[in-house]
């Protein structure tokens, strides 16, 4: 399977041209006030037109009510809905069926008990984010650019595809998928040259550190089953 490359937070049409140009698989919007990368709809109404079928459409809300959702569809038209706040197993079963889009749900790591979760939310997402546990005082729930410990995820095994975020940037990448072996990696912050403003010459490299990471894992893994 192919390794989902997302970018996250993208503000600006430069910036999601870039995501764009440099092959990102996902490009990823955020809906949360307190955030530096929020979007009003007008603005997402805009970028949405603009991704143009490059790149799959993530809208991403933190505990979002269904007339926020339905707003965000509405201007977006997002090709996925992630789910980066409490919401409970249930509710993202009814967010599934009720806007027929398949959703990500985050899931905050820091500690081995922390992946319990899963078998709660494997049930009802179609992708599992890990994302880094953010401290107690923070105000969002991601885009801190603090990695976890990835030997958390080591050799793990569950029926859906998981998505590694946290702390990502172009010189650990590598490193990360050599890890967890993650379907799909987000990056926000660790492309940014300060906190909402995304700097093409990092997006392009983490791209590209991303898949030249991709075709070694491949090409070792068919050297081990040769």
């Amino acid at each position: 399977m192919a390794l989902l490359v997302k970018i996250c937070g993208l503000k600006t049409p430069d910036t999601l041209d870039a995501a764009l140009d440099a092959g990102a698989d996902l490009v990823g919007f955020v809906f949360f006030a307190p955030s530096p990368r929020n979007l009003n709809l007008s603005a997402a109404k805009a970028l949405g037109a603009q991704v143009a079928g490059r790149a799959g459409k993530v809208a991403l809300t933190v505990d979002a009510t269904d007339e926020m959702l339905f707003d965000i569809v509405a201007a977006l038209k997002p090709d996925m809905l992630q789910l980066h706040g409490h919401e409970s197993p249930e509710r993202v079963g009814v967010v599934r069926a009720r806007f027929g889009l398949p959703v990500i749900k985050a899931l905050p790591i820091a500690r081995r008990a922390d992946l319990a979760p899963i078998r709660l939310y494997e049930k009802v997402a179609d992708h599992i984010l890990f994302d880094a546990r953010p401290p107690r005082e923070a105000t969002r729930p991601g885009g801190l650019g603090t990695p976890f410990d990835w030997t958390l995820l080591a050799n793990l095994a569950i029926p859906v595809p998981f998505i590694l975020s946290g702390g990502l940037d172009p010189a650990n990448v590598a490193t990360a998928l050599s890890i967890t072996g993650a379907a799909g990696i987000d990056v926000s912050s660790g492309v940014e040259r300060a906190p909402g403003e995304k700097d093409i010459g990092k997006i392009a490299a983490f791209v590209a550190a991303a898949r030249a990471a991709e075709r070694e894992l491949q090409q070792a893994s068919r050297t081990r089953s040769a």
